[in-house]
């Protein structure tokens, strides 16, 4: 297994506790990773292809809302929330359509509604309620770190050169190495989209909200997390930089505020930037190495690692099955 962000941690604990032996090898450790920097808000966003993200969206939700019973211990909690399109958009009556190929999804999320105005923020005609899983990252990645070790998987911090340096010594090599499957597959269709957020102190906000138009550089988030409140957010196409830029987070803060004037005032505990590792559509497939060896490959998710993991892990465990038996 390449890479120890949500998407490789989830599939090494789902092929370990099938009867796998299972090593994670990675240059980052799991809080380094771009995962660590996520919002953490269920909900499928910048992956395509749409029928494949969201019967894998529909898998991990069923698994986050098991794990939300047990919040401290795996950082998934159920909240409740809004999601509407940008100020100024165009709505239909009973709220944003939903972005194309996403039909399935509404259709499917337990409890989705047409919000009523009484609870959409002012300046939003309308939106869509839901309760979905908010996980709190940092906690949720010690969590999948605790539940690999115990099924005897184990985790080594090093860098991989090469599949084949991947491949030495196995019958299969699991490819979740993100936005480094652009150097090590190669494949240059991986590249980053920036993401950047603010962290403040809550002044009181207990519900999720999203306003964003798919494709848009600049979004607006707010998701109530135990450390603070997190304000987003950009979409930066080929942006690499990790550094947060000022004037952006000024711009995200205003944003914010617009919906919620108190987010104006709260003070400022962190910035954050990640790249979501984006691809035109999920890779995830098994190919032969040239000594033999399968590779399933699992990268590309864009801004929705989190929201598919437990149902792309699922797909690796098909794959691998279909190579490899276990030991």
């Amino acid at each position: 297994m390449v890479g120890a962000g949500v998407i490789g941690l989830t599939s090494a604990i789902v092929l370990a506790e099938a009867g796998y032996r299972v090593r994670v090898v990675a240059r980052d450790a799991a809080d380094d990773t771009t995962s660590a920097v996520a919002g953490g808000l269920c909900w499928p966003y910048r992956i395509r292809p749409y029928e494949e993200a969201v019967r894998w969206s529909l898998r991990s939700l069923e698994v986050f809302t098991g794990l939300a019973g047990r919040p401290a211990e795996t950082g998934a909690r159920l909240v409740a929330g809004v999601t509407t399109e940008a100020a100024g958009a165009a709505g239909g009556a009973h709220g944003p359509a939903p972005e194309e190929g996403l039909d399935a999804w509404y259709a499917a999320v337990p409890g989705l509604r047409p919000a009523r105005a009484e609870e959409l923020p002012p300046g939003c005609g309308a939106g869509w309620r839901a309760r979905t899983p908010l996980v709190e990252m940092p906690v949720h990645l010690r969590y999948l770190e605790r539940r690999l070790a115990a099924a005897g998987g184990t985790v080594v911090a090093r860098p991989v050169a090469s599949l084949a340096e991947a491949a030495d010594g196995v019958r299969a090599v699991v490819n979740c190495s993100g936005l480094g499957a652009r150097e090590l597959v190669p494949d240059d269709g991986v590249h980053p989209v920036q993401g950047q957020l603010v962290i403040v102190e809550n002044p009181g906000i207990e519900e999720w909200f999203t306003a964003a138009d798919a494709g848009a550089e600049d979004t607006t988030y707010v998701l109530p997390q135990p450390f603070g409140l997190v304000l987003g957010g950009t979409a930066r196409e080929g942006a690499w930089s990790r550094e947060p830029d000022p004037a952006v987070a000024e711009a995200i803060v205003a944003r914010c505020a617009r919906y919620f004037p108190q987010v104006a005032r709260a003070r400022v505990l962190a910035h954050r930037v990640g790249l979501r590792p984006a691809r035109p559509a999920v890779r995830l497939a098994a190919e032969r190495l040239p000594d033999g060896a399968v590779c399933v490959h699992n990268y590309g998710h864009g801004g929705a690692g989190v929201t598919v993991s437990w149902g792309c892990a699922d797909e690796v465990l098909r794959l691998v099955r279909d190579a490899v038996a276990p030991a």
